[in-house]
């Protein structure tokens, strides 16, 4: 079975097929930016790409992620090393405290802003709706997803 993880073509195992995609993705392929919280999709943490689409990796099979396009927080830096700049706007702005939800925050904030690349505070709370943070840092989840959306459009 094949998975296509940041643009590199892995090859997986069919043992674990029956796996979630986050099970593999961390303890198969050594990608653990993508968090285990919940286990049954209520969070966010473990919010990856899936062609394109956010998915919580906690519910979707290794299977049905087969011969598909995933991102996970590990592929949105350059090669270069390079912030992507909602990486770099969490960090200018001190969101994460415990930083275990960052990553699953990160890739929803990254399909907001694919889709409203000028978000008004309605746009991002209800885009960051199922994202939960226990340290309660949304105004600055909120205050970065702006500046990184300025980056972004100036870049373009």
């Amino acid at each position: 079975m094949k998975l296509n993880i940041n643009g590199v073509e892995r090859q997986v195992s069919t043992d674990w097929q029956d796996e979630t995609l986050l099970t593999v993705l961390r303890d198969h392929l050594g990608l653990p930016g993508t968090r285990f919280s919940c286990g049954i999709g209520q969070c966010g943490a473990c919010l990856v790409h899936v062609e394109g689409s956010p998915v919580t990796s906690c519910l979707m099979s290794v299977k049905d992620a087969a011969n598909k396009n995933i991102l996970t927080i590990e592929g949105l830096a350059a090669e270069d090393g390079t912030l992507h700049p909602l990486q770099q706007a969490w960090i200018d702005e001190n969101v994460p405290q415990c930083g275990y939800c960052q990553s699953g925050q990160i890739m929803q904030a990254l399909a907001l802003l694919e889709t409203t690349p000028d978000p008004d505070d309605a746009d991002i709370d209800q885009a960051m709706n199922g994202n939960l943070c226990r340290c309660g840092t949304y105004d600055r989840i909120r205050k970065s997803i702006k500046n990184a959306a300025i980056v972004m459009r100036e870049a373009n």
